[in-house]
């Protein structure tokens, strides 16, 4: 099998932004709770096409860089927003579609302090904690029918330490 080798940079919402949202503290908030609590609002907006949003848990094993990567996967019908619950460094491969085939592919780490909404019908891999305990809060669509494609690739996607991702 051939390999592709990605080199992961770090997650900024600019870089990001084709493939969803990074949801992270920042921007104009307000006061709460008799002035202790500040809110960030509206920070990603959740998509669930013919379908109702649930939040559900992950428990998914810790991985180590090099990490191969053989499988992409899409939810057409809605949104996936992972938010990691123990300062899990993260892993996200995504990639661009061309008439159904994934193309394209870029490596970003999100440190323990983001979350990622990636957007209906995006190419990502899947759930790739590399620090922490691998437990994520994911608020997706979770009835209304198939919301799942999965994209065997006929290569592996490498992706190596560097970039910030050691």
């Amino acid at each position: 099998m051939s390999t592709q080798i990605l080199t992961p940079r770090p997650l900024h919402p600019a870089d990001f932004a084709p493939y969803g949202d990074v949801v992270e503290l920042g921007g104009d908030h307000v006061l709460i709770n008799d002035g202790r609590c500040k809110r960030f609002s509206d920070l990603s907006a959740l998509v669930a096409e013919g379908g109702r949003v649930g939040i559900s848990l992950f428990q998914s094993e810790v991985q180590a860089l090099p990490y191969s990567c053989t499988l992409l996967e899409r939810h057409p019908h809605g949104s996936q927003c992972f938010v990691p619950m123990e300062g899990c460094t993260t892993l996200y491969i995504v990639a661009e579609d061309d008439a159904g085939t994934p193309v394209r592919p870029k490596a970003f780490v999100a440190h323990g302090r983001q979350a990622v909404n990636i957007a209906a019908n995006t190419w990502h891999g899947v759930l790739t904690p590399l620090s922490g305990g691998g437990l994520y809060t994911v608020i997706d669509r979770v009835d209304g029918g198939p919301n799942l494609e999965e994209y065997p690739l006929g290569m592996a996607l490498t992706v190596l330490p560097g970039g910030g991702a050691e």
